[in-house]
């Protein structure tokens, strides 16, 4: 029978045990209906209908190549009603494929407000295996969230040092002592994971970390027990080089890429055509064939560091 520690840490070894066999990809599944085929978005009944077909074909044709995929709710929420159903819908088929999915909704609220929103998301229609959470109201606002994952043996990514420009807005300021504010972030979290590792020395809430810091090294050294969330590859300028130093051994962290891989098939020989032709088949192998070249880059990346 597995103990409370091995039952709260379970999915994090299982997204450590899902990169070591398929590489540290995560497909962002962020996905407007303009980045569709438009002759998909033709034959269907409605957008929100043509994003659910093409979601199902992308998590096909990458599920075997993927570590992970994480859903931004916001673009099914731009969709009413019928996008939250293909929200959960997405959900569900990526769970029913034997695969990880991280919520991505950035909550971050206290006390009972937390406590339903954890309700929400770890649990029935809207159940995913991690959730994305925002550490800026305090650790009591993760607090219901870690009760929760300990209850159903789940996880999540906590904001510690993003990739966007504003970050320095608060993020790069010194506390007293000279830590600045994502640092401090991180050691609250490196506590939390040291009262509870998995098998392989990752607590169950690890961290968003952008992949365009100029102090990748110093992140990972640092903060060596937090599994990182890495956004930040292609599309905002982070390379395979800085990616290669926020992990260890090739594992420790997954790396999201979303629009360079959902809009992949635009990007094919004769785009003119393509734009015409293309239906979900051909922009689920371009997808393919986009994770294989992020992975492989990666993997050669991280072997000479």
């Amino acid at each position: 029978m597995a103990t409370h520690k091995e039952t709260i840490l379970f999915t994090m070894d299982r997204l450590y045990e899902s990169v070591e066999k398929k590489g540290p990809v995560c497909v962002g599944l962020d996905t407007a209906s303009s980045y569709i085929p438009p002759r998909e978005l033709r034959r269907s009944a409605s957008h929100a209908e043509a994003v659910l077909a093409f979601n199902k074909a992308l998590i096909d044709a990458t599920v075997d190549v993927a570590a992970c995929f994480k859903v931004q709710i916001a673009y099914y929420e731009a969709l009413g009603v019928v996008g939250l159903e293909v929200y959960a819908k997405t959900l569900r088929y990526i769970r029913e494929k034997s695969a990880l999915v991280i919520a991505d909704v950035k909550r971050g609220d206290i006390a009972d407000t937390a406590v339903q929103y954890a309700k929400a998301h770890f649990y029935g229609d809207f159940s995913a295996d991690f959730v994305t959470l925002s550490p800026y109201m305090g650790m009591d606002s993760l607090e219901p969230w870690f009760s929760f994952a300990e209850k159903a043996g789940k996880g999540a990514f906590v904001l510690m040092r993003t990739s966007n420009p504003g970050r320095c807005d608060f993020q790069e300021r010194e506390f007293v002592g000279g830590d600045r504010l994502w640092e401090a972030v991180g050691a609250k979290l490196s506590v939390l994971a040291e009262k509870h590792r998995g098998s392989y020395g990752y607590g169950a809430f690890g961290a968003v970390v952008g992949c365009t810091t100029n102090e990748a090294g110093y992140a990972r050294q640092r903060f060596a027990p937090l599994f990182f969330l890495i956004p930040g590859f292609g599309a905002q300028g982070g390379t395979a080089k800085d990616i290669a130093l926020l992990l260890k051994d090739g594992n420790g962290g997954v790396v999201n890429a979303s629009r360079s891989i959902l809009t992949a098939w635009t990007k094919s020989a004769d785009a003119e055509s393509a734009a015409v032709t293309a239906d979900n088949a051909f922009a689920a192998s371009a997808a393919r064939n986009a994770v294989l070249r992020m992975r492989d880059e990666i993997r050669r990346e991280t072997a000479s560091v």
